[in-house]
């Protein structure tokens, strides 16, 4: 590889050096390729460190780079496409639900998600998180809050937790008549236990999806889902459920 020195320009130096760095992996490097280590980097560009690493964050942002535990900077994959349907009317678990039950609780939640479910603070809810995989990789955690008074015969129901408990709150849940749901869409930063689900780092962007689900008139249950924002895309369409395409230019039927 030559050395490109970074010339007077305009913008900042680390969104310029990110252009020649996002140019120098489309010709020198391939898929899964570990890149050289910051002090090499920042000796072939001519520039410091601390600029090297802000470049560095936003093409791991966009997608184009990996920061694995152990491994170090690899080349990403192209993003996987989710095709987030805006007219769903299935509560989580129904048929075609393409997420994975993998433990419940019962536990208060955050104060931001008893506000958005209108119940007091510190009231416990059942707390059921899931799994989302694609071709054998977890590309997505959900924690899907669930207020008791959504789920009033879970007393018979005897497993006090697992992904038993999980789908059993669910298929109660599933006797309300579902009369709608919204969505909102955010970037975030992997919380430490979403990071080590999702073998990122923590701090390392996601893209966080909120649902709420109504019936009698009020908010049944309230979803948060994070998704890898270095591997998953969101596209939006009209047609029901959530679809992984492997496919990068496929678009949302």
């Amino acid at each position: 590889m030559g050395t490109t020195q970074l010339e007077s320009v305009p913008e900042p130096k680390y969104w310029h050096l990110k252009t020649v760095l996002s140019e120098a992996l489309d010709s020198e490097f391939s898929v899964g390729e570990i890149l050289p280590n910051e002090r090499d980097l920042a000796a072939r560009f001519g520039v410091a460190r601390a600029t090297l690493r802000q470049a560095l964050e936003q093409l791991e942002l966009e997608g184009r780079l990996q920061r694995r535990r152990g491994v170090g900077t690899t080349v990403a994959p192209p993003r996987v496409g989710v095709a987030v349907g805006t007219e769903q009317h299935d509560w989580p678990g129904a048929g075609g639900d393409a997420w994975q039950s993998v433990d419940c609780v019962q536990a208060a939640p955050s104060v931001a998600v008893a506000t958005a479910l209108e119940i007091p603070s510190g009231e416990a809810v059942h707390i059921v998180r899931r799994s989302r995989m694609s071709h054998g990789q977890l590309v997505a955690t959900e924690l899907l809050h669930i207020p008791a008074a959504s789920v009033p015969d879970l007393t018979a129901i005897d497993a006090p937790s697992g992904p038993a408990r999980a789908r059993a709150v669910l298929r109660e849940l599933q006797r309300l008549e579902l009369e709608g749901q919204d969505r909102a869409v955010e970037l975030g930063s992997a919380r430490a236990d979403d990071a080590k689900d999702l073998d990122r780092l923590p701090g390392a962007p996601v893209l966080m999806v909120t649902t709420r689900f109504f019936a009698e008139g009020r908010t049944a249950a309230l979803s948060v889902a994070t998704y890898r924002a270095d591997t998953c895309r969101l596209t939006f369409g009209d047609s029901p459920g959530v679809e992984i395409h492997h496919d990068p230019e496929q678009q949302a039927s």
